[in-house]
């Protein structure tokens, strides 16, 4: 496997109290070094600065290095294909079912949710807000508004598509649409740039709002729920995976005290949680309060 840099976070680290409250659960793992290993991941989880404030207390307890490398969802589920991956988080459940059925995920586990967001300028020329649903909202910028889309195969892109498709719009006639082949900050830097409209997730959107002016306008219809899930990278087909460090990281996931993290992050600087911790509930409890 071929390590390659992380992405930049936006986010700073959690305070020191909150990452020794997650070290203090997991002193009790073995302080033995089990070897580095390499997570592919969304560029949301990095973006946001969820990861940097998760990896640290990890990583200090067990004695294992995590490579973070933040693609898009479809070349992070490549990855696993390749064995290049011990590990990977992801939010696009239908991409993500044909790697478990194919043998090369195993041990699928809900982490967390949150949504996507439709975002532009705050004029808002097509009249995105005032629309009934995210179908007819992308109807309205296909007619009156410049679209950025990320284009790079990510579980936002797979959205996206979806909705055109929805509409009975072939993306590739939308005139005003840009594809940047980019992760989500860069997307929303590109949108604020053209003063278009875009699809983000809501984590994202909230950790780079301060340096941006295009603004929500349309959110909480339930087809915009953002779910992510972990997985091991199986073992018994590709047999270099570091399975003992990926194993802990995903149980290290769904503890108790990461998932009260999990759900508390972003409150304090950002005035609400950036994320929707789920470990233990069923996939259909996922996001039911979901409302616009």
């Amino acid at each position: 496997m071929t390590p390659r840099p992380a992405a930049f976070s936006v986010l700073s680290a959690l305070s020191a109290l909150s990452a020794l409250s997650v070290l203090s659960v997991f002193s009790v793992l073995s302080a033995q070094a089990a070897g580095d290993m390499i997570l592919a991941t969304t560029t949301s989880t990095q973006d946001s600065g969820l990861l940097d404030s998760l990896l640290p207390p990890f990583q200090a307890a067990r004695g294992v290095h995590v490579k973070v490398i933040a693609v898009g969802t479809a070349a992070a589920l490549e990855m696993a294909r390749r064995g290049d991956a011990d590990a990977v988080l992801v939010h696009s459940p239908e991409d993500e079912r044909q790697y478990v059925e194919s043998g090369d995920l195993v041990r699928g586990r809900l982490i967390m949710h949150n949504d996507f967001l439709i975002v532009g300028p705050a004029g808002d020329p097509a009249g995105v807000g005032s629309a009934p649903d995210a179908v007819e909202a992308v109807r309205r910028i296909a007619r009156a508004g410049a679209f950025v889309a990320r284009g790079d195969g990510s579980g936002t892109e797979k959205k996206e598509l979806a909705l055109w498709k929805a509409a009975g719009i072939d993306p590739r006639t939308i005139a005003k649409r840009e594809e940047t082949g980019q992760g989500m900050g860069a997307t929303l830097f590109v949108a604020e740039q053209r003063q278009g409209y875009t699809l983000a997730d809501r984590a994202t959107y909230l950790a780079l709002r301060e340096r941006l002016t295009v603004v929500p306008l349309f959110e909480g219809d339930p087809v915009l729920l953002n779910v992510y899930h972990a997985y091991l990278v199986n073992p018994a087909k590709h047999p270099g995976v570091h399975l003992e460090a990926a194993r802990a990281f995903l149980d290290f996931l769904v503890a108790p005290e990461t998932q009260r993290l999990i759900g508390e992050f972003g409150r304090a600087r950002l005035g609400q949680p950036l994320f929707v911790a789920d470990a233990g509930k069923a996939e259909s409890e996922v996001g039911r309060a979901v409302e616009r």
